[in-house]
């Protein structure tokens, strides 16, 4: 009788649970109704041009389709044909992993340096030297400054400083050479990487409380490289965040660069990344659903690290 009456006894707490769960979930929409219907907007169209559209790509990824006739559904034949017969797609994966390594973590640690030694100066000299780390980022084509550097003839800035200096006789082609295209491009994607990041990481260092710092002085803090593990960074993990996030989009989404430079294709696709090969097979040869699978291993490839950089980021200050 004892296990019957528990087990009858059970039925009504859950249910008591469930209607609980519900009645609070709805009391807080009710309460939250004012953000809601602000956040509407943004989220409206959030949904429409960014989640919907990676659904579609995602879905039309097992299709083949030319935009002529209708989608043929094929499977895995997209992602078995991208790694297995695509020998132009391992070479645009290569040398967009590379991307990725260098230009990433180079860039963020460069971005949050310049912006934890500019923070120290005074508000003067600090406004003046944001706006030059900055300037590079809201400039447009400025880059195209580096074609009249590397320039194939003897006109050529580098060309000219080392005929001048005598290490070499006579001009480089630079741009259309694969040993040096590809270092250059990585060397141009770091000039411009100073962006958004460095102002987000120049706002975080702004908001930390001095009180902290004090704080810490007594609890045992010795130095700055301390100080700067134990309160700086952990006070400022939204905006090393948001740096992450941006830099990874902007070392896995190289294309305009490497197009201005390197040419489009690049001599022997040596500078050719995932993106251009996208752009190539998604508004060039119009094959939608192989450009989708493309998409989608890029997405990928944002998606884990950006999951890596995040569990990386927790351990700050531990």
């Amino acid at each position: 009788m004892e296990v019957k009456t528990s087990k009858t006894a059970a039925a009504p707490v859950m249910h008591t649970r469930q209607v609980g769960w519900w009645f609070l979930l709805k009391r807080n929409l009710y309460l939250s109704r004012h953000y809601y219907v602000l956040m509407a907007p943004f989220m409206l169209i959030f949904f429409m041009f960014t989640v919907i559209p990676v659904g579609i790509s995602l879905g039309l990824s097992f299709f083949h389709f030319n935009m002529l006739e209708l989608p043929r559904f094929v499977g895995w034949q997209n992602y078995s044909r991208l790694f297995l017969n695509d020998d132009v797609f391992l070479i645009a994966l290569k040398n967009t992993l590379l991307f990725a390594v260098i230009t990433g973590p180079v860039s963020y640690i460069a971005c949050f340096l310049f912006a934890w030694i500019i923070n120290e100066l005074s508000p003067k000299v600090r406004a003046v030297m944001t706006l030059v780390f900055y300037a590079p980022s809201i400039s447009g084509n400025v880059f195209f400054i580096w074609l009249i550097i590397f320039s194939g003839d003897s006109y050529g800035y580098m060309n000219g400083f080392l005929m001048r200096l005598g290490v070499i006789l006579e001009p480089i082609q630079w741009l259309a050479n694969e040993k040096y295209v590809l270092g250059i491009v990585i060397l141009v994607q770091l000039w411009l990487s100073l962006g958004t990041s460095f102002l987000a990481f120049i706002a975080g260092l702004q908001t930390i409380d001095r009180s902290l710092v004090e704080a810490g002085t007594v609890d045992g803090i010795k130095n700055r490289w301390q100080e700067l593990w134990y309160i700086t960074l952990p006070s400022m993990r939204p905006q090393l965040m948001f740096g992450a996030v941006m830099q990874i989009t902007a070392s896995f989404a190289v294309a305009e660069i490497s197009i201005a430079l390197a040419g489009f294709p690049s001599v022997n696709y040596a500078a050719h990344t995932v993106v251009t090969h996208l752009m190539d097979f998604g508004t060039i040869r119009f094959e939608m659903g192989y450009a989708s699978a493309i998409a989608t291993v890029l997405f990928g490839l944002m998606l884990g690290t950006n999951i890596f950089t995040q569990k990386m980021l927790r351990k700050i200050g531990e």
